[in-house]
């Protein structure tokens, strides 16, 4: 019997790792709903941002009454809820998408929890832990929520649009996450590179690494010594704007290097307070069992007293500890009189007590805010030039310090920075302080929260081998 045209279509596809002519079609079609499916999240970021300069933000205001009382009140409201009955849309989402990629995730009841947590009706319960935690201005970005929201969408297509059916499940929730993400950050590079690594890494990290490292430091000992530019001539397109990579000067290195390893070591610091501050509230939500064997609860008691320290953070830093840190990257950057290092701490408390709680975001921007406050002390009265360099060195590090996806991290940094000039220095950056922040914490918090899913839904897997 002559194979159908989707028979083959399908075998090719299987064959050659592409994509098929329906699957090509399909993916086209998902970009317009995920794009205004998107576009509640983006309102719900640009009030967050609008709430925050209320605040001071170390100009020597006073502080609004009411903003104060928003950020208590909106997280206090936030953490009952993501504790009680929205439990089910609190953190980032992505889990699922990251336990369906392991082959023993593959059938069972561990299979059909992950999948139930990427329902796309479970993303409408996400919808007002959101607004709660952008009217409170929870240190948490829209990253996890939109590459979910996209893994989601995805496979609720794919139960209606039969090309994506013959998609391996995997790729397609990858691609939807990276879709999501790359729409929501306007960049195809960032959705494809996150995919790649973040939720691919298994199969990815090594190999990324390791050609960054040599690579990164090949291109830049070019640069610095002036071989590369010696030769400018067989490559006059690529020389363009190199010279921007080290045209700061040689005395740039020992703090750039100075920041790679700070940045690094706090990533990993950054990564191990979050699992530990998120592990540590699950136990404090509950008493120890009372004489008569019922657990108490007490979420309000600790809903009130995050709220109480998520405010005092606010005011002991002037409302910097607010929000995903983008509007303290671009001062510290370019503004004038930027933040001090003493506000590092206190944005650290609040970001870890905020994924803790259940603030449904991710840490990227967070991660980006710390390393670019790093550079505080080391920027002083440099240039402009010398300055940004400077600050984009600390963000790439600590970043890629905590979350290990170093290509995703130097092309996110160098899109918010705004030219590609810097490419290849916050490459070798990103690559030397991701190991350096396994080194002090070996899982990210994305790891983490994988294996505490895995370690959860542990007996279906052993039904799993026992009926192999």
């Amino acid at each position: 019997m002559t194979p159908s045209p989707e028979a083959i279509e399908a075998s090719d596809a299987r064959r050659s790792g592409s994509l098929g002519r329906g699957q090509i079609i399909a993916l086209l079609l998902a970009a317009l709903p995920l794009l205004l499916l998107l576009q509640p999240y983006q309102w719900l970021s640009a009030l967050g941002f609008r709430l925050q300069r209320a605040w001071p933000l170390g100009d020597g205001g006073a502080i609004p009454g009411a903003s104060l009382l928003l950020v208590f009140a909106g997280t206090a409201l936030l953490t009952l809820l993501a504790n009680g009955p929205l439990k089910d849309g609190r953190g980032g989402g992505l889990t699922g998408v990251q336990a369906l990629q392991l082959e023993r995730v593959r059938q069972g009841p561990a299979r059909s929890a992950a999948l139930a947590s990427l329902d796309l009706r479970r993303q409408l319960t996400r919808l007002p832990l959101l607004l709660l935690t952008h009217g409170a201005s929870l240190t948490v970005g829209l990253e996890s929520p939109s590459a979910s929201l996209g893994a989601s969408l995805l496979l609720a297509l794919r139960d209606r649009v039969a090309p994506l059916r013959r998609l391996p499940l995997p790729v397609l929730l990858a691609t939807g996450a990276g879709a999501g993400l790359g729409i929501a950050f306007n960049s195809v590079l960032l959705g494809v590179t996150y995919a790649v690594e973040e939720l691919c890494q298994r199969r990815s990290a090594a190999l990324i690494n390791g050609t960054l490292l040599t690579t990164g430091l090949g291109v830049v000992i070019g640069a610095a010594t002036g071989l590369w530019q010696s030769t400018a001539e067989a490559a006059p397109a690529h020389h363009t704007g190199i010279s921007l990579l080290m045209g700061g000067g040689t005395h740039l290195i020992a703090p750039a290097l100075l920041l790679t390893l700070g940045g690094g070591w706090l990533g990993g610091v950054f990564s191990a307070a979050t699992a530990w501050m998120a592990g540590r509230w699950g136990h404090w939500l509950s008493k120890p069992k009372a004489a008569r064997g019922a657990a108490v609860s007490r979420p309000l008691v600790w809903a009130l007293a995050a709220a109480l320290v998520i405010s005092l953070a606010a005011v002991a830093s002037d409302g910097w500890s607010l929000n995903d840190g983008q509007l303290l990257i671009v001062r510290m950057a370019y503004g004038e009189d930027p933040p001090g290092l003493e506000i590092l701490p206190w944005r650290l408390l609040a970001s870890v007590l905020s994924i803790a709680i259940g603030a449904p975001g991710g840490v990227m921007h967070d991660a980006m805010s710390l390393g670019a406050l790093l550079a505080g002390p080391l920027i002083g009265d440099l240039p402009p030039l010398e300055r940004q360099l400077l600050v984009w060195t600390g963000a790439t590090a600590l970043f890629s310090g905590a979350c290990r996806t170093p290509l995703f991290c130097a092309l996110f940094v160098a899109q918010i920075a705004g030219t590609v000039a810097l490419v290849p220095l916050v490459l070798l950056v990103a690559a030397l302080a991701a190991p350096i922040g396994r080194w002090v914490s070996e899982e990210t918090w994305n790891d983490v929260q994988l294996e505490r899913w895995l370690a959860a839904h542990a007996a279906s897997f052993a039904g799993n081998l026992k009926n192999d």
